[in-house]
């Protein structure tokens, strides 16, 4: 049967053919086929990063992205507001890419802060940050001479993965364009067009591409290394539920490593909230704002949260990405911020606003393994996205929902009656020429917060596979009576012991009490840290019952026992390495991390690291003919390749570690 298929494939090289055999047959033939030496799928900051330290090594770098602009977070997310810690920021100790970004934005406007936020020292206007990015990346590929192949309103549809189950071969895409007749692009909210992208049929909104990749021919071929690279930069871990290698989805089990789990058990369905953002803008004549239909079903969720955040010129001011003219400086709740005037722009992503927190089996957002097996959607051919489509819609009307509730509610769910005051004089920003680019002024993508999470490769020390995990990176004090009082002796013995450094044998032996021992003040230190990064453990927890707006939910329980200060971090490459597949790498919010330490391995400056390290790796992988999981399978025992990687990572000013780290430097207090 295969030699007859075979014969049919007259004029395609042996790895074409294969390749087709191996995909569940499309419609009809690709409308090309395209070659690449590293295959990054997402566009997002991770994404970006990988293609930009790709390009600069002089690589064929192909990008898709599933919305048309490249950034995720400061582009079709909205989240234009940088997340940053103030020694870190001081330091500036951030990949030479992201400080390249963040001149960029200082030129466009003159300043790195054109709204005058108050989050951060730098927020701007989504629309701008995918140009400036995409005008990056194409300098990179001058510089570097590299070439890149850029993939907008694109999704990955299938892999090709050999017969051993190892290596991905190639990868079948789905490329969308409006039909002829229809409206443009980002007319209706993802929700309405998340299914149809995913399909290889034509329809009334779309016209779609196929598109084949395949490795690019190597110079000097070397057949026992991989000859191309995939990277998972998704904002959800795509690619690792597509070629189905173990990993993790919502709250992990309690345990020594993950202390102050809400769970004893873990639950799948319970990630952190999603955010569909939008931008308003202050007026000086007062608007009419009638409510949505649905605004009656959300309105019981919305609230300030807390008495110091109760003021609307606060929230404004929050995220506000564009400010024209300076206003009054105001103090409300301790804070001073300079009062919206008329012409500013806000992005609004609150908590208890336009985050949906869904966190049940019937609501979740991220599909588990087992939703997509029954949902047939691991089938060859049957892959839509691994979204439930329900969820993302509730989630642009809760958004849609918020933005009324700001200007013109008067209910505030957490803190009562009397709070909340209407605010008429401001504007819903739309159309395709508004801040977030879209006729329905939401963000083209919501601003993703947790995903799938790989397990790392399975070693003596990591038996049930690598991860980074809370008691990793957490400065929280373990030696508090909850710990005592919920964890068993066994267990809070191994978590002391975990955290006593030089004296862990004595805890283990029990020749000393866990009371006596002085903690490490400092994150793990990875012999392979390939990156870095530093922000608090930040939870925006799931909602307790299903629908997360039902009136008098409540976040689930002991969610945020987890939450606080953290060290700086590192990001270790074996946290990048899925298990089985061997050409693969993993970037952004899927490394190998818990629940709890990816509530701080998620923002702007850490995806830039993690894809700098890809894009590195990917690129030495190549040049070196080694496979990935080959520079750290020997640890701890030194590994000469991967101190290779790493002075060339730092020679090229991606950091992988901060300033004196050392298993004898304890003195970490300075780092806020």
């Amino acid at each position: 049967m295969k030699r007859s298929l075979l014969s049919l494939t007259l004029g395609l090289t042996l790895l074409e053919a294969f390749t087709l055999l191996a995909f569940a047959a499309p419609p009809r033939n690709p409308d090309q086929t395209v070659q690449c030496e590293i295959l990054v799928v997402g566009g997002g900051l991770s994404g970006a990063a990988t293609a930009y330290e790709g390009l600069l090594a002089g690589r064929t770098v192909c990008l898709t992205e599933i919305t048309d602009w490249v950034g995720g977070q400061i582009s079709a997310q909205g989240t234009s507001a940088l997340d940053e810690r103030p020694t870190q920021r001081q330091k500036l100790l951030y990949s030479r890419g992201y400080l390249d970004l963040r001149q960029r934005i200082n030129r466009k406007y003159g300043e790195l802060n054109p709204g005058d936020c108050w989050v951060s020292e730098s927020c701007f206007l989504p629309r701008d940050a995918h140009k400036l990015l995409y005008d990056q990346l194409q300098d990179a590929a001058k510089r570097g001479r590299g070439k890149l192949k850029w993939f907008p309103s694109t999704v990955i549809k299938e892999l090709n993965i050999d017969q051993a189950g190892n290596l991905i071969q190639g990868a079948i895409a789905i490329q969308h364009r409006p039909a002829k007749g229809a409206s443009p692009l980002n007319t209706l909210p993802l929700s309405q067009t998340i299914e149809d992208s995913y399909r290889y049929e034509n329809s009334p909104q779309f016209e779609k591409s196929i598109v084949r990749f395949v490795p690019q021919p190597a110079k000097k071929p070397a057949p026992a290394a991989p000859n191309w690279y995939v990277v998972d930069a998704s904002e959800t871990g795509e690619l690792i539920a597509l070629a189905d290698v173990p990993y993790r989805l919502g709250i992990d089990p309690r345990s020594y490593l993950e202390p102050s789990s809400s769970s004893e058990k873990g639950d799948r369905y319970c990630t952190q909230g999603f955010t569909y953002t939008f931008a308003m803008e202050a007026t000086q004549q007062p608007q009419t704002h009638t409510p949505p239909p649905f605004y009656s079903q959300y309105e019981p969720y919305y609230s300030y949260e807390l008495k110091r955040l109760a003021d609307f010129g606060l929230v404004f001011t929050y995220r506000r990405i564009w400010s024209p003219k300076a206003g009054e400086t105001t103090k409300f709740g301790g804070l001073s911020y300079t009062g919206p005037t008329p012409g500013d722009i806000s992005m609004q992503n609150w908590t208890w606003g336009n985050d949906y927190r869904p966190g049940n089996a019937e609501d979740n957002l991220v599909y588990t393994r087992d939703q997509l097996q029954a949902a047939g959607q691991l089938q060859p051919g049957e892959w839509m996205g691994g979204l439930r489509t329900e969820t993302l819609r509730k989630g642009e009307e809760n958004a849609l929902g918020y933005f009324h509730w700001l200007v013109a509610g008067t209910t505030d769910s957490q803190l009562g009656p009397g709070v909340k005051q209407a605010k008429p004089n401001n504007r819903y920003l739309s159309g395709l020429d508004s801040p977030m680019g879209t006729v329905h002024g939401l963000s083209k993508y919501p601003y993703m917060r947790e995903g799938r999470r790989i397990i790392g490769r399975p070693t003596l020390a990591y038996p049930q596979g690598f991860s980074i995990w809370e008691i990793d990176i957490s400065r929280r004090n373990y030696k508090d009576d909850y710990y005592r009082q919920t964890l068993s002796p066994d267990t809070y013995r191994r978590l002391q012991a975990s955290l006593a450094g030089l004296e862990v044998a004595s805890v283990l032996s029990g020749t000393k009490p866990p009371e006596q021992v002085m903690r490490r003040t400092r994150s793990t230190i990875y012999p392979d840290a390939v990156g870095i990064g530093h922000y608090a453990i930040d939870f925006h927890p799931c909602m307790t019952q299903s629908p997360a707006e039902a009136p008098g939910n409540t976040e689930r329980e002991g969610e945020r026992r987890g939450a606080g200060q953290a060290y700086p971090f590192q990001i270790p490459l074996r946290a990048m390495i899925p298990q089985k597949i061997n050409n693969m790498l993993v970037a952004g919010k899927s490394i190998a991390t818990s629940h709890i330490a990816a509530a701080a391995y998620r923002v702007h400056s850490f995806e830039w690291s993690a894809g700098a390290a890809a894009g590195t790796t990917a690129a030495f992988a190549l040049e070196n003919a080694i496979a990935p999981y080959q520079l750290v399978d020997e640890l701890p025992r030194a590994e000469p390749q991967l101190e290779a990687l790493k002075r060339r990572l730092d020679k090229n000013n991606n950091p992988t570690v901060f300033p004196d780290t050392s298993i004898f430097n304890q003195n970490w207090e300075d780092w806020k």
